[in-house]
């Protein structure tokens, strides 16, 4: 490959809500007519409709959702917690899962046959997933194989990723990796490399890049990152060579948001504060911080601390505003002045659970999940990989 190359997008570009691809996680329209934000009768209708269905459905909660969402969920957690306790209900035939795509996949590809998992509003994506389409990566592993480096290279794959790029990480023998064990997941990788051993980390660079760098006590200087809309990343095949972690040009685009600078501001304007992010946040971020950890690992930190300890929190703004809620003893504020929801995860709100749960009722299921068999497969084997590494708890 030549440095004149280029490549398409492989994603169209769509105004959100106009326009339909169902082979992204943008712009797609859910159909039917959804009840009015304002209907004051909203709480009575959800509470009625899952009454009615009772056993029939399981909803799951992520703690990113909004209140009125987590009001109505069975469980709530992150990501992977949420499609294992899907995958424990098998007499749950139907599985509304208040989250994001990638996440209902997780749950499509954990769960029986015999459920049906059901995402209340398919526009409802990740930015981060977004980032590392599968024509990219593929095409991506084909510049290693050139670069003389995809022979000694362990993909390993965060849990914020589409099912393709899963199965993609279990065709090339890795393995997925959450928040909380990142660190074993690497360490795995790279003793399955072997001597000069490389991971391809996808497809949030932070994570990767904080994982190797705080954790492993690797150094920056051994972290390249790879451009997709560049040829060969942009890098040089002596970059490639030299470099033990490649790291995905993605992000998330709450935790992205997060600023050296605020972490300074609220030292000078909260004496004696605890600033606790999450490890999906920029290096600086995650260095200046006194507590990094998962979303749970976050909430549990806050539920042990004392009366009157003075917390902000870098992740997303609706569990901060929970968490400042349940521990009222505790000054707890949000890292940077600016609102940072989870858009795309606030997408789900009451009027979209409450069109899920009539229609169920009615007998109609609207926006179900269903990844490809072989796709579904491959994903479970770099799972798998996951589930078996050592001391593993498969926590977010």
């Amino acid at each position: 490959m030549t440095p004149s190359d280029t490549r398409p997008s492989p994603l169209p570009l769509l105004v959100l809500g106009r326009g339909t691809d169902l082979h992204t996680e943008r712009g797609v329209e859910c159909p039917g007519d959804l009840p009015a934000p304002s209907d004051p009768g909203l709480v009575e209708r959800a509470r009625a409709a899952k009454a009615a269905l009772g056993d029939q459905v399981f909803v799951l909660g992520h703690h990113y959702q909004r209140d009125e969402v987590i009001e109505f969920a069975d469980v709530t957690g992150d990501s992977f917690k949420l499609a294992k306790d899907a995958a424990a209900r098998p007499e749950a035939p139907y599985i509304v899962f208040c989250g994001v795509h990638f996440m209902a996949e997780s749950a499509d590809i954990l769960t029986s046959d015999e459920q049906t998992v059901i995402l209340p509003d398919l526009a409802a994506g990740c930015s981060m997933a977004d980032m590392a389409a599968i024509r990219q990566v593929e095409d991506a592993w084909d510049d290693l194989v050139e670069a003389g480096v995809a022979d000694r290279t362990i993909p390993v794959t965060y849990m914020n990723s589409s099912a393709a790029i899963k199965a993609f990480t279990g065709r090339h023998g890795g393995t997925i990796c959450t928040s909380s064990n990142a660190r074993t997941a690497l360490t795995w990788a790279l003793d399955q490399a072997g001597t000069g051993g490389k991971v391809l980390f996808l497809p949030d660079q932070h994570l990767g890049r904080n994982t190797y760098v705080r954790d492993l006590g690797g150094s920056l200087d051994g972290c390249v990152v790879f451009d997709p809309h560049k040829p060969m990343g942009g890098l040089t095949r002596q970059q490639l060579e030299d470099a033990t972690m490649i790291l995905w040009r993605g992000h998330c685009s709450v935790h992205g948001r997060f600023s050296l600078a605020a972490v300074e501001q609220a030292r000078r304007e909260i004496p004696g504060v605890k600033v606790i992010v999450h490890p999906e946040c920029q290096h600086e971020v995650v260095e200046a911080a006194d507590e990094v950890g998962s979303t749970e690992k976050i909430i549990k930190t806050i539920a042990a601390a004392p009366p009157g300890t003075k917390w902000v929190v870098g992740t997303e703004l609706n569990l901060v505003r929970r968490l400042a809620a349940q521990f009222p003893e505790q000054q707890i504020a949000f890292l940077e002045k600016n609102v940072c929801y989870c858009s795309t995860m606030n997408r789900i709100d009451l009027p979209h659970l409450v069109w899920a749960l009539e229609s169920l009722v009615a007998g109609r299921v609207v926006n179900p999940i269903h990844v490809d068999a072989d796709v579904a497969h491959h994903a479970r084997v770099a799972l798998d990989q996951m589930l078996a590494l050592p001391g593993e708890t498969h926590r977010d």
